[in-house]
C-alpha cells in the first residue's frame, strides 16, 4: 500500500492488502453519506472539485504527513458525482508501527482533507 489518492466516480471498494515488516497498526475511516441533511431527507449528495488543485493539494497533504508525522502508508478515496444515502464517500487507511499514531493520523487526514482539499457537496434533497 504505498501512498494512494484516489478522486474519482468509482464505489469505493475496501481490499485486503498485506502488512509489510514493521507495520503493527492500520486505522480506517469510512464516511458513509447519511440520509438526513439539516433535518430534511436526502437521497444523496453530489460531490464537485476543481480535479488538478485537488488532486494536488491531496498529494502534497500526503507528503507534509509524512515529513511532519513520519514514515507511514496510507491510502485515501474521495468519491466524486452523485453518492446515494447510506453509501460510502470516503475512506482513509492509515498504516504505521503503533495502534495511537494510526488512529491519530487517520484523524488528522480527515480534518485537512474536510478543512483544506476544495471538494465541495451539494446534498441532494427528496422533496
Amino acid at each position: 500500500m504505498p501512498p494512494v489518492v484516489i478522486l474519482s466516480e468509482e464505489p469505493i471498494q475496501i481490499a485486503q492488502t498485506a502488512f509489510k515488516a514493521g507495520e503493527g497498526a492500520e486505522a480506517q475511516f469510512l464516511g458513509v453519506v447519511r440520509g438526513m441533511e439539516d433535518g430534511r431527507t436526502i437521497s444523496g449528495i453530489d460531490y464537485s472539485a476543481y480535479l488538478p488543485m485537488a488532486e494536488k493539494m491531496l498529494q502534497d497533504l500526503v507528503a507534509r504527513g509524512q515529513r511532519e508525522h513520519g514514515p507511514h502508508r496510507v491510502f485515501i478515496q474521495h468519491r466524486l458525482g452523485f453518492v446515494a444515502a447510506e453509501q460510502p464517500s470516503i475512506v482513509i487507511r492509515v498504516r504505521t508501527k503503533h495502534s495511537a499514531e494510526s488512529f491519530e493520523l487517520c484523524y488528522w487526514y480527515l480534518k485537512e482533507i474536510k478543512t483544506s482539499v476544495p471538494i465541495w457537496k451539494r446534498a441532494v434533497f427528496v422533496d
